[in-house]
């Protein structure tokens, strides 16, 4: 009882229970990280690079509603034609 009283309040030992228990979780996560990380990479296909273009274009570039702003815009690109 004496022996098991003085092993718990020694800060090593804590330390020592921590810094494993920290490991094993580390551990365990790693091989669950090498065991998925192949399924879920083959899972998703990566868009063409012309695809991708295509959207981020679409998304910067919307279509102008109003017409009393689009009249502007086509007279300024018609100015710089010129």
């Amino acid at each position: 009882m004496v022996l098991a009283n003085s092993t718990i309040n020694n800060p090593g030992i804590i330390l020592a229970i921590i810094v494993g228990v920290a490991a094993a979780i580390a551990i365990i996560a790693f091989i669950i990280y090498k065991i998925l990380h192949p399924k879920l990479k083959s899972e998703k296909e990566k868009p063409s690079e012309e695809q991708i273009v295509k959207e981020e274009m679409e998304r910067i570039l919307k279509p102008i509603e109003d017409d009393d702003v689009a009249e502007k815009v086509n007279e300024y690109k018609e100015d710089d034609d010129e």
